[in-house]
């Protein structure tokens, strides 16, 4: 079991939706919007990338405006579908292994509810309590919710961060059809002749919006985030730009 501990306090792990783990959002701390907000900016920038480093790629060996489009359409449909299988799977994969991890504890509090009293008491002992202290919080826990406890402090779960399969599925999906359609919406409005600088300073301009908005929702430095998408993003439509432009094909 220790080594599941280690592993689990190194990679603070997200804990499936359960009563046994609370917590009060009263606070208005920014945490527990970590789940969807990593899944909501992560696809909303996925799709303003991919699809108007596409659009760009393709507008530089296209000659046909709406092949342009058909191209960013079934980017924008195949995206979204790929972003919800993707965040489904993986999320899912993440509550399996903590529902086992929550089965394994159940079954070790009922085989030897003392060793892990004493283990509980160990974990706030080396958090700074005294030895009485330590040993009765960890009774006190014990006997109030002992899954929930040794869930909480002994392998770090946490509902704010629990993993939740369709909330991610579908925050992805939504946002990376949003982030899509931007450069789409650009590129139905200008002329193909300058729909490469169009769709890429449109691109840009909503990367900066989205670096910014989400340092916002997450309390985080606003500039050092809207310069890092501005900087990938620009990496990856000036690559496909290029791709398009050497080999004259749809890329």
């Amino acid at each position: 079991m220790a080594a599941g501990v280690a592993r689990a306090r190194h990679f603070a792990p997200l804990a499936a939706r359960s009563p046994i783990i609370s917590r009060d959002d009263s606070e208005g701390h920014r945490l527990g919007r970590g789940g969807w907000l990593r899944a909501a900016v992560l696809g909303a920038n996925d799709g303003i990338v991919s699809t108007a480093a596409l659009l760009v790629g393709v507008a530089a060996a296209a000659s046909d405006h709406r092949q342009v489009m058909l191209s960013g359409v079934a980017a924008l449909v195949a995206g979204a579908m790929s972003m919800a299988a993707g965040e489904y799977v993986s999320v899912s994969s993440q509550a399996d292994a903590e529902r086992a991890d929550l089965a394994r504890e159940t079954a070790e509090l009922a085989a030897d509810p003392d060793g892990e009293a004493a283990e509980l008491a160990g974990i706030y002992r080396d958090r700074g309590l005294d030895d009485t202290t330590a040993t009765r919080v960890a009774a006190q826990l014990m006997a109030h919710d002992a899954l929930a406890a040794h869930a909480r402090d002994e392998l770090g779960m946490h509902d704010a961060t629990a993993a939740r399969p369709i909330e991610a599925a579908l925050a992805s999906a939504l946002a990376f059809a949003g982030g899509a359609g931007l450069p789409l919406l650009v590129a139905a409005l200008v002329p193909l002749a300058v729909l490469g600088w169009a769709v890429t300073g449109g691109a840009l301009a909503f990367l900066g919006l989205l670096g910014l908005v989400g340092a916002r929702l997450g309390g985080a430095p606003a500039g050092r985030a809207t310069l890092r998408v501005l900087f990938w993003g620009a990496m990856a439509m000036a690559a496909s730009a290029l791709v398009g432009r050497l080999f004259g094909a749809v890329v």
